[in-house]
């Protein structure tokens, strides 16, 4: 995996992270059904508020730890993997789970997810993670983690249908 983004580039990542996932129009573009943004009008927009040339946007998508994005072949189109609160088919792949998988979150979530189960909120999807550390992570960035332990497979087993991002989630 390759090295951690610069100060700089983790605000420009975050502000290309709400376009694409959630607020295109935040600079005035459009997704297709399959979450695509084209990149010149990618870079045109961002580049308003924060200034970057597509070997930025290159040097971003490749050193994303969380591997966020993907180009097309030709690099004319970028999207997401996943993440979205916006209606896109990114094509993700179903798969059977492992036996277990985790979800990290904050203790300030945990009462309402005791109370209505792990539910997408704004989002797609329930995000779930292979790994207890992984999970942690992600809910530390949300407050003091919690981490919740998926019967993945029985669930499966029961009928319920996941999915893996081209990063893994």
């Amino acid at each position: 995996m390759s090295s951690s983004l610069a100060k700089s580039d983790k605000k420009t990542s975050k502000f290309i992270s709400l376009i694409l996932r959630h607020k295109p129009e935040t600079i005035g573009i459009t997704l297709d059904e399959h979450g695509w943004a084209d990149v010149s009008e990618l870079i045109a927009g961002v580049s308003r508020t924060h200034p970057i040339t597509l070997e930025d946007l290159e040097r971003i998508v490749a050193q994303d730890e969380k591997q966020r994005y993907s180009f097309n072949d030709d690099k004319t189109l970028i999207r997401a993997n996943q993440g979205h609160s916006i209606p896109v088919d990114v094509g993700l792949e179903q798969v059977e789970p492992p036996e277990m998988l985790f979800h990290g979150t904050a203790t300030k979530y945990e009462e309402a997810i005791d109370r209505e189960g792990l539910i997408p909120k704004s989002r797609l999807y329930v995000h779930l993670s292979g790994d207890e550390e992984t999970a942690r992570k992600v809910g530390i960035r949300h407050g003091k983690p919690v981490i919740y332990r998926i019967k993945s497979g029985e669930m499966h087993g029961d009928g319920y249908v996941f999915y893996r991002s081209v990063n893994g989630v």
